[in-house]
């Protein structure tokens, strides 16, 4: 039982971390540009505050993901008969995880829009009417930045969950013979 709890507390820390994320990097890529909800985005939630835009896009873009690597996280951490690596141990690295996240989603918000505003990138053609000139940079930076936290955020989960397999495994209490 305690190893179905463990598997169950990593997916909720995980899933609840995810959202979280998503929601503050939201409420912050919502106001560089707000087009990249309203026109980006299917219009799912109707005409809202930038504030529950950010809140709804949030949570609805990333709880698949915390649920995803959350079962990854959730195995590595309890299959086997190495000693189970509690939630509560998984924090730290979750932190970490995500500030490596919101950093990379900085730098490839700016790269976006260093990118976009010398004219070396640019939106698709069908998406250039729907988007005025002047936001166009803006919108790729929050293009950037997003993808950026998934990206990192797919690859560092599955590290992290390759690196509590691993650690588990150098757990083991041998009996010296």
């Amino acid at each position: 039982m305690n190893r179905l709890k463990t598997f169950i507390a990593i997916i909720f820390l995980s899933v609840a971390s995810a959202v979280i994320y998503g929601i503050l990097h939201d409420q912050i890529t919502v106001r560089v540009c707000l087009e990249y909800f309203t026109i980006g985005h299917p219009p799912i939630f109707g005409d809202q505050s930038p504030t529950i835009l950010a809140i709804l896009w949030g949570t609805v873009a990333s709880w698949w993901m915390g649920l995803f690597l959350g079962i990854i996280l959730a195995l590595a951490a309890t299959i086997g008969s190495n000693p189970l690596r509690s939630a509560r141990s998984l924090v730290r690295p979750l932190l970490n995880l995500l500030a490596v996240m919101a950093l990379s989603a900085v730098i490839a918000g700016i790269v976006g829009f260093g990118l976009a505003s010398r004219g070396k990138i640019g939106l698709p053609p069908g998406m250039r009417g729907y988007i005025a000139q002047d936001r166009q940079s803006l919108f790729l930076a929050d293009a950037f930045a997003h993808e950026a936290s998934y990206c990192v955020g797919f690859l560092g989960g599955l590290i992290l969950a390759g690196t509590t397999w691993v650690m588990r495994s150098r757990k083991v209490k041998t009996t010296p013979v």
